[in-house]
């Protein structure tokens, strides 16, 4: 079985192809609206620079892609689902949107400058982060950087016939602490571990935590 095959990845491709155009609509004007969040994109960009490609692995919709686009970045998204990729294109029709696994990304090693995981590994086992982290690491130039964002919390939310389709799901919330230290395990520096407050106003119930990581540049 591959990555692709995985149980885990079967259910989220299912549960976000039902849901794309409901999704979409509810939370459009969502991504991207904490000012804190766009600083932090912002000092991602600067970080990133303009030396080569960005990914936005998880892209859905294509809000957060185009965002990035906005700030000067070279940046193309990937999602599992068709239906989310039909809206991102629907939407953001001079961006390139592909369909992929972020577990196993057709992409050659070191040629990306940055990925951005905007809340996409949410679906993703504990267990298998390590191994999600090291193909992040293996995509990115040294000296690339890697933006993470997460939900705070240490029980999964189980989401169950969201906008009233049959699908179900688990949320993974993680603690930034621990994330940080797979994250170095995995090869990477980490450069900024901060968590801000929910903001009830934009639906949420719990702490947001962002990092921003580097694979370390090769010494001479």
């Amino acid at each position: 079985m591959t990555d692709t095959d995985a149980d885990h990845v079967v259910t989220t491709r299912a549960f976000y192809d039902a849901i794309a155009e409901d999704y979409a609509a509810h939370f459009r004007d969502v991504h991207m609206a904490h000012p804190l969040d766009r600083a932090v994109m912002g000092g991602f960009a600067e970080l990133v620079g303009k030396d080569g490609p960005v990914a936005d692995l998880g892209c859905g919709p294509g809000k957060v892609t185009a965002y990035i686009a906005s700030l000067g970045l070279s940046v193309f998204g990937l999602d599992l689902s068709a239906s989310m990729l039909a809206v991102a294109r629907r939407e953001h029709p001079d961006l390139r949107f592909e369909q992929g696994s972020m577990l196993d990304l057709d992409l050659p090693d070191g040629s990306l400058a940055g990925v951005v995981s905007w809340y996409s590994t949410v679906h993703t086992p504990h267990d298998e982060l390590p191994s999600l982290f090291g193909e992040f690491r293996r995509v990115l130039t040294p000296g690339g950087r890697l933006l993470l964002a997460f939900q705070v919390g240490d029980e999964p939310l189980r989401v169950e016939q969201p906008f009233g389709h049959p699908v179900s799901a688990d949320f993974q919330r993680r603690r930034p602490e621990r994330i940080a230290g797979i994250l170095e395990a995995s090869g990477f520096t980490v450069g900024l571990r901060s968590v801000r407050a929910a903001d009830e106003a934009l639906g949420e119930s719990t702490p947001q935590a962002i990092l921003i990581a580097r694979r370390p540049p090769l010494t001479p």
